[in-house]
């Protein structure tokens, strides 16, 4: 039985960039212990350091490149922004242009080390999905500091990745977010599960696009801004699926 090259090749590329992506993580993470310290915004320039070296290393191993539209839907403070995820660039990507970023992550990941260490540090938003009610109100209480701190708070509506083109699964928690806090919600489409699958080693080489839209106002019934948020995100992110499939 032979092996086909092109078949190995996004495989190699996808074990390369994530030796790098780890290699990198470890490295960069105990040098830097010390700057714990010093104070959260210190470590936060840290991992937007990490986030642009791990960008670099993947253009030139796995060949993929980001392109950031729309940032002129970006408002100057109390950012509430969901993100359509479709793999594990979106955690990365976000942090080289929203650089006060703050997401509001499972706490599971807070076992996985370094990650979890920095992820403490820099003050994301980690929650239990299994918490009900309480969990609502801690998430509440912590977006609420973040935005005092002058931070961008980063949501995935969805909860988890979603492989490009697969049928929406939008969770309550950001509709009960957007009411709480009575704040515009700017959606974010993206192309990036073509590049780096929600499952698996591979990679392929390619532009994985990050577009904000127009934000949404306060003030929307629940119902109303589910549908408004999932249309909107829903939308952009297939026509971008679809720009870089005739590309």
């Amino acid at each position: 039985m032979s092996l086909n090259p092109k078949a190995l090749l996004p495989l190699l590329r996808g074990f390369l960039g994530t030796v790098w992506m780890g290699g990198f993580a470890l490295l960069l993470g105990f040098a830097c212990l010390p700057l714990m310290l010093v104070g959260r915004n210190t470590v936060v320039r840290v991992t937007n350091f990490w986030a642009r070296g791990v960008l670099l290393g993947f253009k030139y191993i796995c060949g993929i490149t980001v392109e950031v539209r729309g940032l002129e839907h970006l408002a100057d403070k109390d950012v509430l922004l969901a993100i359509k995820h479709q793999g594990g660039l979106d955690f990365i990507a976000p942090q080289t242009f929203l650089p006060l970023g703050a997401f509001v992550m499972k706490q599971e990941l807070l076992k996985v080390p370094v990650l979890g260490w920095y992820a403490h540090l820099t003050g994301q938003i980690v929650i239990n999905r299994e918490g009900g009610a309480a969990t609502m109100r801690s998430m509440i209480k912590l977006v609420r500091e973040r935005f005092n701190e002058g931070r961008q708070i980063i949501i995935f509506p969805e909860g988890t990745r979603k492989a490009p083109g697969s049928p929406p699964d939008y969770k309550p928690g950001i509709a009960g977010l957007y009411k709480e806090l009575n704040v515009a919600c700017t959606p974010m489409a993206t192309n990036s599960g073509l590049y780096w699958p929600a499952k698996g080693m591979a990679k392929y080489p390619g532009v994985a696009v990050f577009e904000f839209l127009p934000p949404i106002p306060p003030g929307l019934k629940r119902a109303e801004f589910m549908r408004e948020l999932q249309s909107r995100i829903e939308i952009a992110s297939n026509a971008l699926l679809e720009e870089a499939r005739k590309g």
